[in-house]
């Protein structure tokens, strides 16, 4: 029985995507992105500091990395802890051996309890990115507009308030967004969010009353993704990493300038049999020539500049 023509009738099916968020470009047929001092590849780190309530909100679900147990879990929550106390100072401490300037998304909860690690972010010209009021306060379809708006101005006006920088990155924490995240944004000052994971360049979405920058941000490239979700060695961690940038430093010879994102979670590489990792990635990356290690609010005001 042939399908009746309805099924064959799409009027957004076109050259490029199915919405208007954004223009669909091949990111192999852009004109090439220059980046300072005539970097190959922008290096972006991000180094999370989290808060996890040892009470859980379930409503509509739970973050990566929450409580399992029932309450009070205690090995949950203390190994987060860990990782703002201990692993955030290891990270830190090789973070300063290859002067590897980083952003820093913050709940606005760590910013309230830990005024110190503020300061250690401020001393290093690092930047803070808007992380959410804490890691049960998510984004997520179907919220109340008006709950997610007091959720964004909340962080943002903390963040502001305790870290005296502007915060114009956003990244939702367990980057889960509803369907208004990234029409409110805009209107508290944010520029860029790191949210999507479909390029290895920032590129321009729409917004209700403006525009976003999208900020490349590969979860695939990430301490937690590769070795807690998918169980791999820390050889393998590094491997998959510099595999990574060296076919963007390779593109970068014949399409211009790329973005490496590298996500770091203090109370995963943050351990002592882990941190060797980084110092790994960090010498390798720092041998080739070209390297830009960037903030993303650098990143995105060079690209911006050349569009």
């Amino acid at each position: 029985m042939p399908l009746d023509n309805s099924y064959l009738e799409y009027p957004k099916r076109r050259h490029g995507m199915d919405h208007d968020l954004y223009p669909w470009t091949n990111m192999f047929e852009r004109k090439p992105i220059t980046w300072p001092n005539g970097a190959k590849v922008a290096v972006w780190i991000t180094v999370p500091l989290e808060y996890f309530p040892l009470t859980p909100n379930d409503g509509p679900f739970r973050a990566p990395g929450h409580m399992v147990t029932p309450y009070p879990d205690y090995r949950t929550y203390t190994t987060r802890d860990y990782g703002t106390r201990v692993g955030w100072q290891r990270i830190v401490k090789v973070l300063d051996q290859y002067n590897a300037k980083i952003s820093v998304p913050m709940n606005a909860a760590i910013a309230d309890r830990h005024p110190f690690l503020v300061d250690q972010i401020n001393e290093r010209g690092w930047e803070v990115i808007a992380h959410g009021v804490d890691m049960n306060s998510l984004h997520y379809g179907g919220m109340d507009e008006s709950t997610e708006r007091t959720q964004i101005k909340t962080t943002v006006d903390t963040l502001r308030d305790k870290t005296k920088q502007d915060v114009i990155g956003w990244l939702s924490p367990a980057r889960s967004q509803s369907e208004n995240t990234l029409d409110l944004l805009p209107e508290y000052g944010i520029e860029y969010c790191g949210d999507w994971v479909n390029d290895d360049l920032p590129y321009e979405v729409k917004s209700k009353d403006g525009s976003l920058i999208a900020m490349p941000h590969s979860n695939e490239v990430d301490d937690r993704t590769i070795l807690v979700n998918n169980r791999h060695t820390e050889d393998m961690f590094v491997e998959q990493v510099l595999d990574a940038f060296d076919l963007l430093h390779k593109e970068s010879a014949s399409y211009g300038g790329r973005v490496a994102p590298l996500g770091l979670t203090p109370y995963v590489i943050g351990q002592p049999w882990r941190i060797r990792s980084l110092s790994e990635i960090l010498e390798a990356i720092s041998k080739k020539d070209g390297v830009w290690f960037a903030t993303g609010a650098e990143i995105a005001k060079a690209w911006k500049e050349q569009q």
